[in-house]
């Protein structure tokens, strides 16, 4: 093949590699403003926007109603210890004094 021969097809593959990249940016172009659009169509949706704030606000009232039973059933055995170390100091102080008068300490 000459040089006459080549450079015309070498011209002619260059010639089809750019069209078949323009065809490819073309479609990149394409594909991507498709994907802009649906991503702007999901992100402005308020449907599932709701849906989810209403699923937040169940998981927070669960999480405020299970805090508030934990915190109650603290209380009620703090109220429980309380009472148990009344009971304690009482037989302590009891023992204590019969001890000092001398009476039997059982």
């Amino acid at each position: 093949m000459s040089s006459e021969e080549v450079t015309p097809s070498v011209e002619t593959i260059e010639a089809e590699a750019e069209k078949a990249l323009d065809v490819a940016r073309a479609r990149a172009t394409e594909i991507l403003l498709k994907a802009r659009e649906e991503a702007d169509n999901i992100l402005s949706s308020q449907l599932p926007m709701a849906e989810v704030e209403r699923e937040r606000e169940k998981i927070v009232h669960m999480a405020k109603e299970e805090a508030d039973r934990e915190v109650e059933n603290s209380r009620t055995k703090a109220s429980e210890i309380r009472a148990n170390a009344e009971r304690k100091v009482e037989k302590i102080s009891q023992r204590i004094v019969k001890i000092i008068i001398g009476t039997n300490s059982k």
